[in-house]
């Protein structure tokens, strides 16, 4: 159903007789709708309806005649406002052109008799809606750009804002550091000065004892202890020495000597004695030097007992980091002093007389030494863990064990001729002689006519002297195998003599990785000491070596070298050197 409403306009004001007959006029709701969606952009507006009481609808709660209330329709009051004060003219021609055909019809007449006298003014009707578009336009623009304006200042603004609090915020910061630099400068000046202070303090002291000492030589001399230990007090914590003065007294038991350094007394003076110009200190101002044979007596004690650094301290009387660092000290120059003498590759003159003990306790000819190579336990390193990882170990003793290598040719003496320190205890016995020294030495020619012996876990070659490993053995090749794991014998005795003296090698130590192949080669070079001064070792049971054999994946290196184990294996039986252990 069509909805009727009557637009006034109130800038005219016509009588009823007035022929303008369109500022007055019955529009259709759908007419204000299609003048709205024409002129919207060009034309805000608002619309003022006139309404009589009589014609609201109850149904819809709707006013005027086609039911419809005075804001739903006040938007279009403003728009034909707005467009009768530009051009009544143009608002006339729409609201026509917007009209049914049959209103327009009946309208025909008057609207032609008012239209004609105004037919001239259409370029004046152009160029208003042209002003009035342009205008508008122009308004817009200014308005965005006013926007646009005002969003670049308020972000001008709010980065100078920022920059100016980070500035102030780097300002404190920079104060702060100021204040802690000068605070810390205060500081360490103070420590200084108290460093002056004090050592000129003790400076004083130690001239005032002196010049007492000399003005009066008998106090001096009742009293030198004294002095010396009030000295010490000011920088070393009092200890007890009660066990060092009572082991380092003539009265102490030679046994009770021994059983507590693997040594006798004479020995020992041997070792200070020689040792003495590479350990020994001076006396300073502010402490007296710890005596050779104290440094010496914490290092073969810490070596033989294997006992934790904080025990060594109770025992001497010492701190625990100067403990390690005098075990450190001491082995170091044991292997810079004594090894050159006591550890050393045999001589012509010697090499032959090792060939003659073992030829004549065995009956193998041309052997120098025994070989074998054992597994000292580590603490898991921290780098490359995997090298060190004993899997043969950890699968025997369930417990995952760390290891490096210790391989050693022992002559007839069971003192040791060559070691080699520090393979990761992943490697096979045969990859650690080729890495050895040894093989070095043999590679230079220097093992010519002369032969080692070794377990399985070593290869077969010219100067290398295995048993058989393979299956179905004869009787010769039997009665070799146990002349030749007679003679490996000595190498294990040797190895077990070593760690049954020195129990530090029994278990993990305190000692770091790097440091480790000093302190093994220190106990080497100790147990030849001891070994050719005929040392008893207590307790006299040996230490059970539990190193497994590998086989080597190439067994045999050189024809040549089987040959000649053939032929030493036929002489051996047929001159009655096999034994009858087989048989």
């Amino acid at each position: 159903m069509d909805r009727t409403v009557f637009i006034s306009l109130p800038h005219f004001t016509p009588s009823q007789n007035s022929s303008d007959t369109h500022l007055a006029s019955p529009v259709s709701f759908p007419l204000l709708r299609s003048l709205t969606r024409t002129h919207h952009r060009a034309l805000p507006a608002t619309v003022r309806y006139m309404r009589s009481p009589s014609s609201a609808c109850p149904s819809t709660g709707l006013a005027g005649p086609a039911g419809v209330g005075d804001d739903d329709f006040a938007f279009y009051y403003s728009f034909f406002q707005d467009a009768a004060a530009a051009s009544p003219l143009a608002l006339d021609e729409t609201l026509a052109a917007a009209m049914p055909n049959s209103r327009r019809r009946k309208r025909g007449g008057a609207d032609d008799a008012a239209a004609a006298p105004n037919q001239d003014d259409g370029p004046e009707r152009k160029r208003s809606i042209a002003k009035i578009i342009t205008s508008l336009a122009a308004e817009g623009h200014a308005d965005s750009t006013g926007a646009a304006d005002a969003s670049r200042r308020e972000l001008a603004l709010l980065e100078s804002n920022a920059d100016s609090k980070s500035q102030a915020m780097m300002d404190y910061y920079a104060k702060m550091e100021g204040s802690f630099d000068a605070e810390a400068d205060s500081e360490a000046a103070a420590r200084s000065v108290r460093s002056r202070l004090s050592a000129s303090a003790a400076a004083s002291a130690v001239a005032a004892v002196e010049e007492a000492a000399a003005t009066n030589p008998a106090t001096a001399s009742a009293s030198p202890p004294r002095a010396g230990h009030h000295q010490r007090r000011l920088w070393v914590k009092d200890r007890s020495q009660a066990w060092w003065d009572r082991c380092n007294s003539p009265d102490f038991p030679e046994a009770d000597f021994r059983r507590a350094f693997r040594m006798g007394r004479e020995t020992f003076d041997m070792i200070c004695d020689a040792l003495g110009a590479a350990v020994a200190k001076e006396d300073t101002m502010l402490r007296a030097a710890i005596p050779v044979r104290q440094r010496v007596a914490v290092c073969i004690w810490r070596l033989a007992t294997g006992e934790p650094l904080r025990l060594v301290s109770k025992r001497f009387g010492l701190g625990i980091s100067t403990c390690h660092k005098l075990v450190l000290e001491v082995c170091g120059a044991i292997k810079s002093v004594l090894m050159p003498r006591f550890l050393q590759w045999p001589d012509e003159a010697a090499a032959a007389t090792f060939k003659d003990g073992f030829e004549r306790s065995f009956g193998v000819p041309g052997v120098i030494g025994a070989m074998y190579t054992t597994h000292i336990p580590i603490i898991a390193p921290k780098i490359s863990v995997a090298a060190y990882f004993n899997r043969r170990h950890t699968e025997r003793n369930q417990k995952t064990s760390y290891s490096i290598t210790l391989q050693g040719v022992v002559g007839p003496d069971r003192a040791f001729t060559d070691v080699c320190i520090g393979w990761p205890g992943s490697m096979p016995d045969d990859q650690v002689l080729e890495k050895s020294m040894l093989h070095q030495r043999a590679a230079a020619g220097m093992m010519h006519d002369a032969c080692l012996v070794g377990g399985a876990s070593y290869p077969l070659n010219d100067w290398v002297l295995v048993p058989y490993t393979h299956q179905n053995l004869t009787w010769t090749q039997h009665a070799f195998n146990e002349k030749i794991g007679d003679i490996r014998n000595v190498a294990v005795d040797a190895f077990a003599r070593l760690k049954t003296r020195w129990a530090c090698l029994q278990k993990r130590t305190e000692v770091k990785l790097q440091d480790l192949p000093v302190v093994l080669g220190a106990c080497c070079v100790l147990h030849n000491i001891c070994e050719m001064r005929r040392e008893e070792l207590e307790p006299e049971t040996p230490f059970p070596l539990v190193d497994d054999d590998t086989t080597p994946e190439n067994p045999v290196r050189s024809e040549t070298a089987k040959q000649a184990r053939d032929s030493i294996a036929h002489n051996l039986l047929h001159r009655g050197f096999a034994g009858t252990t087989f048989f």
